[in-house]
């Protein structure tokens, strides 16, 4: 954010707004604690970061929503339970199975295609891939160039990887988070690799993404460095936020499986000035599907129009 408030004073722009979708609603979240003065308004889709609460106790309330999410899947496609089963299971007995970037398939990476349980329209993608998981070979089933393609595109880092080198970061509240995802782990055993059929997970990043993704190893020293840093600077800060004048406004998805709707609640009671329009009609991923619809709506708000008619405007 400092970084963008010095591109915004080269450019010579007095204010602007920002929108900020998950990360990045956390992110400007920052911005407002420390360039209020900067900001015109500020818009927000599914990233109300908690102001107070450590690394450990956000993933606690993403595994109880991850679980409630792969309850509601697993109620529309039971099959896909089944065949998630015999995936485990083949990955168990197989060692030899790879993605096309030569990674080994484990169960923790299959668990990775939770990250389609985020999202509106794309989840019932999910059921696609395992319609096609598998194919028949002289040698017995062996796991599908469609899956392992998909499978690759949901797990790999490579497009990506700071990404996965600062997640955690954004729940950085003066302390260390030393993968708080993987600490907490245990506490959810149907997550585990010791269940029969583990739960799907989702963005949580795990020690073993930095050992294992081809894409990721030459950041595994800099990742455990980072973990491990105990000198974080706060992220927020409380009493300006208390006194913004800023204008916000924020979409907070009331199923949302990434950002807990409660905390969200909790966060935007504690900024002045903030509206919130929780709705069930989204998931995380809802400006994926209904992107020109929720940003009039929240730029509406934001100045004092009306948001329904601004979402129904074409």
């Amino acid at each position: 954010m400092r970084d963008a408030e010095a591109f915004r004073e080269y450019l010579g722009i007095d204010q602007w707004s920002t929108l900020g979708q998950s990360y990045g609603g956390f992110c400007t979240l920052t911005y407002l604690s420390l360039f209020p003065q900067s900001l015109t308004r500020r818009l927000v889709t599914g990233g109300l970061a908690s102001l107070d609460q450590d690394a450990k106790t956000v993933y606690r309330a993403t595994y109880q929503r991850m679980a409630e999410r792969n309850r509601e899947y697993f109620s529309w496609y039971p099959q896909d339970f089944e065949t998630l089963h015999r995936i485990y299971e083949h990955v168990r007995e197989n060692r030899d199975e790879r993605l096309p970037n030569g990674q080994q398939v484990t169960v923790p990476l299959v668990q990775m295609l939770g990250m389609y349980l985020g999202g509106n329209t794309r989840v019932h993608l999910l059921h696609h891939i395992f319609e096609e998981a598998f194919n028949q070979t002289p040698g017995g089933p062996r796991l599908s160039d469609a899956f392992l393609d998909a499978l690759q595109a949901q797990s790999s880092f490579a497009s990506n990887p700071l990404y996965a080198l600062m997640h955690e970061t954004i729940y950085a509240q003066g302390e260390a988070t030393n993968f708080a995802a993987e600490q907490v782990l245990s506490e959810f055993p149907d997550f585990t690799v010791h269940a029969a059929t583990p739960l799907l997970t989702g963005e949580m990043i795990f020690r073993w993404h930095f050992a294992e993704d081809p894409a990721l190893r030459p950041l595994e020293d800099v990742a455990r460095i980072l973990a491990e840093h105990e000198h974080f600077a706060p992220l927020y800060d409380l009493d300006v936020l208390a006194r913004n004048t800023v204008p916000v406004a924020a979409a907070v998805y009331h199923d949302d499986v990434y950002v807990d709707r409660e905390l969200s609640l909790r966060t935007a009671s504690q900024v002045a000035g903030l509206q919130a329009w929780v709705t069930n009609e989204y998931h995380h991923d809802g400006i994926g599907d209904e992107g020109p619809a929720i940003f009039r709506r929240l730029l509406a708000m934001a100045n004092g129009a009306d948001p329904e008619a601004a979402a129904k405007d074409q």
